[in-house]
Protein backbone atom coordinates (compact mmCIF):
# COMPACT_ATOMS: atom_id res chain seq x y z
CA UNK A 1 0.00 0.00 0.00
CA UNK A 2 1.17 3.16 -0.95
CA UNK A 3 1.29 6.25 1.44
CA UNK A 4 -1.43 8.18 -0.52
CA UNK A 5 -3.21 5.15 0.11
CA UNK A 6 -2.32 5.36 3.64
CA UNK A 7 -3.57 8.51 4.28
CA UNK A 8 -6.49 8.67 2.30
CA UNK A 9 -7.58 5.19 4.33
CA UNK A 10 -6.67 7.18 7.58
CA UNK A 11 -8.86 10.32 6.29
CA UNK A 12 -11.97 8.18 5.78
CA UNK A 13 -11.57 6.18 8.76
CA UNK A 14 -11.37 9.81 10.76
CA UNK A 15 -14.30 11.04 9.03
CA UNK A 16 -16.18 7.46 9.74
CA UNK A 17 -15.54 8.19 13.82
CA UNK A 18 -16.47 12.08 13.21
CA UNK A 19 -19.44 11.13 11.51
CA UNK A 20 -20.82 8.17 14.27
CA UNK A 21 -20.33 10.82 16.72
CA UNK A 22 -22.16 13.20 15.30
CA UNK A 23 -25.13 10.70 14.75
CA UNK A 24 -24.89 9.34 18.21
CA UNK A 25 -25.09 12.85 19.42
CA UNK A 26 -27.85 14.22 17.63
CA UNK A 27 -29.51 10.89 18.35
CA UNK A 28 -28.84 10.86 22.06
CA UNK A 29 -29.56 15.00 22.73
CA UNK A 30 -33.51 14.00 20.63
CA UNK A 31 -33.68 10.87 22.79
CA UNK A 32 -33.65 13.21 25.90
CA UNK A 33 -35.23 16.20 24.59
CA UNK A 34 -38.24 14.09 24.02
CA UNK A 35 -37.79 12.35 27.30
CA UNK A 36 -37.79 16.12 29.13
CA UNK A 37 -40.95 17.39 27.11
CA UNK A 38 -42.40 14.07 28.16
CA UNK A 39 -41.66 14.86 32.04
CA UNK A 40 -42.80 18.49 31.56
CA UNK A 41 -46.27 16.92 30.08
CA UNK A 42 -46.86 14.72 32.89
CA UNK A 43 -45.81 17.44 35.76
CA UNK A 44 -48.29 19.87 34.58
CA UNK A 45 -50.92 16.99 34.52
CA UNK A 46 -49.70 16.27 38.26
CA UNK A 47 -49.96 19.69 39.13
CA UNK A 48 -53.44 20.20 37.89
CA UNK A 49 -54.40 16.87 39.18
CA UNK A 50 -52.74 18.39 43.13
CA UNK A 51 -54.07 21.42 42.30
CA UNK A 52 -57.78 20.09 42.13
CA UNK A 53 -57.23 18.04 45.03
CA UNK A 54 -56.15 20.72 47.33
CA UNK A 55 -59.13 22.42 46.12
CA UNK A 56 -61.85 19.67 47.05
CA UNK A 57 -59.40 19.75 50.69
CA UNK A 58 -60.09 23.67 51.03
CA UNK A 59 -63.51 23.02 50.32
CA UNK A 60 -63.90 20.19 52.47
CA UNK A 61 -62.15 22.53 55.25
CA UNK A 62 -64.38 25.09 54.64
CA UNK A 63 -67.55 22.88 55.03
CA UNK A 64 -65.98 21.77 57.92
CA UNK A 65 -65.24 25.12 59.48
CA UNK A 66 -69.46 25.70 58.62
CA UNK A 67 -70.25 22.31 60.71
CA UNK A 68 -68.36 23.21 63.61
CA UNK A 69 -69.25 27.12 63.77
CA UNK A 70 -73.00 25.84 63.25
CA UNK A 71 -72.43 23.44 65.81
CA UNK A 72 -70.17 26.04 68.48
CA UNK A 73 -73.47 28.68 68.04
CA UNK A 74 -75.97 25.52 69.23
CA UNK A 75 -74.16 25.14 71.74
CA UNK A 76 -73.41 28.38 73.10
CA UNK A 77 -77.31 28.89 72.75
CA UNK A 78 -78.33 25.80 74.54
CA UNK A 79 -75.92 26.61 77.30
CA UNK A 80 -77.04 30.09 77.72
CA UNK A 81 -80.71 29.11 78.23
CA UNK A 82 -79.92 26.25 80.53
CA UNK A 83 -78.03 29.16 82.69
CA UNK A 84 -80.86 31.38 82.42
CA UNK A 85 -83.13 28.01 83.49
CA UNK A 86 -80.47 27.64 86.45
CA UNK A 87 -80.55 31.25 87.71
CA UNK A 88 -84.83 31.18 87.51
CA UNK A 89 -84.43 28.32 89.87
CA UNK A 90 -82.00 29.92 91.91
CA UNK A 91 -83.89 32.65 92.43
CA UNK A 92 -87.29 30.19 93.53
CA UNK A 93 -84.50 28.53 95.99
CA UNK A 94 -83.68 31.78 97.15
CA UNK A 95 -87.65 33.08 97.75
CA UNK A 96 -88.09 28.92 99.49
CA UNK A 97 -85.55 29.60 101.62
CA UNK A 98 -85.82 32.78 102.93
CA UNK A 99 -89.75 31.84 104.39
CA UNK A 100 -88.35 29.34 107.00
CA UNK A 101 -85.23 31.69 107.93
CA UNK A 102 -87.57 34.59 108.64
CA UNK A 103 -89.64 31.96 110.60
CA UNK A 104 -86.11 30.64 112.69
CA UNK A 105 -84.24 33.61 112.81
CA UNK A 106 -87.22 36.22 112.67
CA UNK A 107 -87.66 39.54 110.76
CA UNK A 108 -84.66 41.53 110.04
CA UNK A 109 -84.58 44.62 111.85
CA UNK A 110 -82.96 46.78 109.55
CA UNK A 111 -79.56 47.85 110.82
Amino acid sequence: MTEPQSWVLIGLFATLMLGGMTVMTTLLTRTMTASINGLRGEMSGLRGEMNGRFDGLRGEMDRLRGEMDASISGLRTEMNARFDAMGTRIDHLDKDIAAPSRRVWGEPSGE
